[in-house]
């Protein structure tokens, strides 16, 4: 009998979806489609960082068409279903099998040393990222590609002086070249949510008033949000409060104050659809930012601890910062003792939002 294991439908566990759905065999089938190379991506989290490394499929498929793409990480539900062939959530049962495999092409953009040891113990003619160093468990650049953002985590003056984009960064490690490659991203408008409760009006302005716990100097406090809220229905805008179960007492704080838009917490996937009826997003360096971008939303960011250059808004939006300088880099607390955060003004805001969603603006 004729196989094609080299098929992207082959399963051989399991009959394969032609099979099932049209009783096809591989002799003659008409959706046999060869696999040109395989390649893994490890990607393990955090959520944002997951979803801005999307761009590098785009490239992937360009340079490699008919490639059959793995890509291991912690948080499968954020990844775009219909557009990676496997996605694997990363356990031990994942861990074991990809090493019995043989990939093209493996990159591994975590420095974790689960991650790290993976790039070394898994066959592939190419790898990019970064390896566990045997001797010391140290992650360590696989090769000169990995160098400049190997650096950018080593030492604070290096990555407050980069200029590169983030999405440039992984980019360039991979050994291509960034051409401004969109997210890929589900916007999961296809399982009819009902909206009805959200006000009709627009410009709708989302405020994703959260920040994380981990970085808790880039918190904005309530006084502001209130402050932004009122000019933003004063300007002839509509602001819905966004967020997740960390934000619910506040959103519902700032609601009872303003009388803002709040319709509650969501799964992950109802959330995103959420953003999607947005015409505009305003938010800290959060998960809900890397969704405003990969959305196509015009963002708002506001900044204060982190590099501005890491961030590429891809033309739509504005970062905005405090008039006074951040002098606590990537600080989980504020040297000075009160978060500089107090020195944004909602005006500035308001203003960026003026000049990125004009008021006649239709919902992208």
């Amino acid at each position: 009998m004729t196989l094609h294991p080299d098929c992207r439908h082959f399963r051989g566990d399991l009959p394969c979806r032609p099979n099932k759905t049209h009783g096809y065999v591989c002799e003659g089938c008409p959706a046999y489609a060869p696999v040109t190379s395989r390649i893994l991506i490890i990607k393990l989290g955090a959520i944002g960082d997951v979803i801005r490394t999307t761009p590098l499929l785009r490239r992937l498929r360009q340079e490699r068409p008919g490639c059959y793409i793995t890509w291991l990480t912690l948080t499968p539900a954020i990844l775009p279903q219909g557009e990676i062939e496997e996605i694997l959530k990363f356990d031990f049962a994942s861990a074991l099998q990809l090493q019995g495999r043989e990939f093209d092409v493996v990159i591994n953009l975590d420095k974790e040393k689960e991650a790290c040891v993976l790039l070394n113990n898994i066959t592939a003619k190419e790898k990019f990222g970064y390896a566990l160093r045997p001797y010391d468990g140290v992650a360590w650049p696989v090769n000169e590609l990995a160098e400049h953002k190997f650096l950018t985590g080593v030492f604070d003056q290096i990555s407050q002086a980069n200029t590169k984009p983030y999405v440039q960064e992984v980019f360039e490690l991979c050994g291509f070249d960034f051409q401004g490659e969109e997210y890929v991203f589900d916007t999961h408008d296809d399982k009819g949510y009902d909206w009805s409760a959200l006000p009709a009006t627009h410009p709708r302005i989302g405020l994703n008033t959260g920040c994380g716990d981990r970085w808790t100097t880039r918190l904005w406090s309530t006084e502001k949000w209130i402050e932004l809220i009122q000019g933003l229905q004063a300007a002839g805008y509509t602001p819905v409060l966004l967020g997740g179960e960390a934000e619910d007492a506040r959103n519902r704080a700032l609601h009872a104050a303003t009388g803002a838009a709040y319709l509650g917490t969501f799964p992950l996937p109802q959330f995103i659809n959420l953003m999607n009826q947005m015409d505009g997003i305003v938010t800290q360096v959060t998960m809900g930012m890397h969704i405003s971008i990969a959305l196509r939303k015009p963002t708002i960011l506001m900044n204060n601890i982190f590099n501005p250059h890491e961030f590429d808004l891809y033309g739509r939006g504005q970062l905005v910062q405090p008039n006074k300088a951040c002098v606590c880099f990537y600080r989980g607390s504020c040297q000075l003792g009160t978060s500089c955060m107090e020195d944004l003004p909602a005006a500035k805001v308001l203003q960026a939002v003026r000049e990125s969603v004009p008021l006649e603006a239709p919902l992208a």
